[in-house]
């Protein structure tokens, strides 16, 4: 990358291609802001999702149509747009830190794929308890979790290889 590039062409390299290598300061920058982008669209979620759990009770609406559910489940399109969107993000920088740690670049796949199946299990076990035990929601923690530390330490804390 050229020590004049523009915002936009950094932002490029950096989200939108696995090519090339970073360092772990940068990795960390990244990361802490695709994080901190995550965490405000959740924290969102987690207010107006209220609203479509109301649709799920019939009895207490009377209107056809009800704007604040519909903006809910709007919102919810958006917001699994935005996840897929930074989980391809995150790979990117990954890949380019794998690549420089002198590793596989797509061991970087492995925490976006985890986070995913974590999140699945965790809305899909309210729905089907019956059939679905509480430890596979904890092992898919246990595997994010793991793949965390692991990228944490590995790309993060470790120095290059010379």
């Amino acid at each position: 990358m050229p020590p004049n590039a523009s915002t936009s062409e950094i932002l490029t390299f950096l989200f939108r291609t696995d090519q090339g290598v970073i360092d772990r300061g940068m990795w960390w920058r990244s990361t802490i802001f695709l994080t901190g982008c995550l965490a405000i669209l959740t924290a969102i979620w987690r207010e107006v999702g209220t609203y479509a759990y109301e649709a799920q009770n019939v009895a207490s609406r009377t209107e056809l149509f009800d704007a604040n559910i519909f903006a809910a489940y709007a919102y919810l399109v958006f917001f699994g747009f935005c996840v897929i969107l930074i989980s391809v993000s995150h790979y990117n920088l990954s890949a380019k830190r794998c690549r420089a740690r002198g590793r596989p670049p797509a061991l970087a796949g492995l925490l976006p794929l985890f986070a995913l199946l974590s999140g699945a299990a965790h809305w899909l076990h309210p729905r089907v308890s019956e059939s679905m035990p509480w430890w596979t929601v904890t092992l898919a923690d246990a595997a994010l979790l793991t793949t965390i530390l692991w990228n944490v330490v590995d790309l993060g804390l470790l120095r290059d290889p010379s």
